[in-house]
């Protein structure tokens, strides 16, 4: 009997922790907060203007976090920010252009963010443009 409930004690446990581990929110492990994760800018026509946003994020964190790369996952977004490192408290921001010409349809394009906070963990969060490019 107490084998039976040292089993289901286990597995309980591991249950919680998985469960735990599952609500973690991105950026967490570094110390930054993004008010928003995608961004969704309806219907663009294929030969209109870049679609254009900044993600804002702050470093939530007792050191100081930067980003160490951002990399989208097409040709047809580009990504600016800034090396420069955040203090606690401060915030910052990533401009995504996205390019609407040569895709059609529904569209979700991700940039990936590799931050790095000053007791050195690293961390991978993923944005996202979302919406319709309409043909002419």
């Amino acid at each position: 009997m107490k084998k039976i409930a040292g089993i289901f004690l286990c597995f309980l446990l591991t249950i919680l922790c998985f469960d735990a581990s599952a609500r973690r929110v991105p950026g967490d492990k570094v110390g930054v907060k993004f008010p928003e994760l995608v961004y969704e800018f309806g219907n663009v026509k294929e030969s209109g203007a870049p679609v254009v946003h900044e993600f804002t994020y702050t470093n939530t964190g007792s050191g100081a976090v930067a980003i160490l790369s951002a990399r989208a996952s097409c040709g047809c977004t580009e990504p600016q920010y800034n090396r420069k490192p955040l203090a606690p408290g401060e915030s910052g921001k990533l401009k995504v252009k996205f390019m609407p010409q040569g895709q059609r349809g529904e569209v979700s394009k991700d940039v990936r963010i590799k931050f790095k906070s000053a007791n050195g963990a690293t961390e991978q969060v993923t944005v996202r443009l979302v919406g319709v490019v309409l043909p002419e």
